[in-house]
């Protein structure tokens, strides 16, 4: 097992730092440094940035528009962002719909949406989650029926990630209640701008308008906006959620946020000995994650097409530290962190994005897929329990 970077991985590493360092705007790195959300329109702007550098879609093979970059420089990549740190190309583009579209999709539907996809022509959200269905997804009631060629959608779905900006929805619904959950599930590509479709904001404990609630009342979805067979959504989804779960880990991230901690206590004449040892104990986590980060790599170096359950691992040790270093920061920041404002995107004081920052990363362990199912996932895989 070799867990050290070949020369060509660490010149790429350093391609990569050089261009975020001369291409990203300061007011988004600012924004970014500081917690607070940014515009749509910003972040359009930087994934159109790294689109025209070809980085946009760091996990698409070449022929579907990628870098076709191995699994290490996809990790560096992403590591590099989170350190700068910059934003991710949007997620619910690149990992999720993108990938399925070019594993499942028809040829019509590559050509249509896949260069608009890695552009940000369009944005997409996910339609997966319902009152009464997240965890469990199987348990889903929003339902399809077939009206000559196209489909007639009625439902509800909750925990959008900006749905408010989002121009389609890839989503689940229903289309036979007869057989078992998991078989009667079809895959749908949702206009957002159609008739039926209602978006309305969940407010977050932390005031920010990030997540939604949407309602599907008689939407008529045309048959070529179906993504695989009828009643065959399932598999995709498995497909789809994995994808979701690449690089939950988010070291650099969870790195990032201790050197802010540390500079705010520093400021704050909070550095004292409690802190540094939190600090320090946060830090060894890291490490040992990254040295575990750099054996799942390895491993897929050979394997690129081989599910890691050691990559479960990656995901509960990487949200529980990024959740402690979040709290590092808020001890940090003290008093301070009680400052509120109205609108967090034209704050002016970084101290008002601390505690809602904090608040939001409590629905790390849970989202992608909770940890206590990825210890559960350990404990069969890996432990052999």
């Amino acid at each position: 097992m070799d867990l050290r970077f070949t020369d060509d991985e660490l010149a790429f590493r350093a391609e990569v730092r050089e261009f975020i360092r001369t291409r990203l705007p300061e007011a988004i790195h600012r924004k970014v440094a500081e917690g607070r959300a940014l515009r749509k329109d910003e972040i359009v702007q930087w994934q159109r940035t790294l689109n025209e550098k070809g980085w946009a879609t760091p996990s698409w093979p070449r022929e579907h528009g990628g870098p076709g970059w191995s699994v290490v420089q996809r990790w560096i990549f992403l590591d590099e962002l989170h350190q700068a740190p910059a934003p991710e190309p949007l997620s619910f583009n690149v990992n999720m719909i993108g990938p399925v579209l070019f594993t499942f999709g028809t040829e019509a539907q590559k050509q249509r949406f896949l260069p608009r996809i890695a552009n940000l022509d369009d944005w997409w959200c996910q339609g997966f989650s319902e009152p009464g269905a997240g965890s469990d997804l199987a348990a889903l009631k929003a339902a399809a029926r077939r009206d000559g060629d196209h489909y007639i959608v009625n439902g509800q779905k909750a925990w959008q990630g900006m749905g408010h900006c989002a121009d389609w929805m890839f989503t689940l619904v229903r289309t036979d209640a007869s057989v078992k959950p998991q078989a009667g599930i079809t895959m749908l590509l949702i206009d957002m701008r159609s008739p039926g479709v209602t978006v309305r904001p969940i407010h977050t404990i932390d005031g920010r308008h990030e997540v939604n609630e949407v309602f599907l009342d008689g939407v008529r979805v045309p048959l070529d906006c179906r993504v695989g067979d009828e009643n065959k959504g399932w598999d995709i989804t498995k497909f789809l959620l994995g994808n979701e779960r690449t690089g939950i880990a988010r070291i650099g991230m969870s790195k990032e946020l201790v050197r802010r901690a540390k500079a705010v206590a520093a400021q704050n004449d909070a550095d004292d000995g409690r802190f540094r040892e939190r600090a320090a104990a946060i830090e060894i986590g890291l490490k040992a994650l990254e040295i575990t980060q750099m054996r799942v790599l390895d491993g897929m170096r050979e394997h690129a097409d081989k599910p890691d359950p050691r990559s479960s691992i990656l995901k509960v040790q990487g949200t529980e530290l990024r959740q402690a270093a979040s709290e590092l920061l808020l001890r940090a920041a003290g008093p301070a962190a009680a400052q509120c404002a109205d609108e967090f995107d034209d704050a002016s004081s970084w101290a008002t994005t601390v505690a809602s920052n904090y608040f939001t990363l409590r629905a790390a362990s849970v989202y992608g897929g909770s940890n206590e199912v990825q210890k559960n996932i350990l404990a069969k895989a890996v432990l052999g329990l």
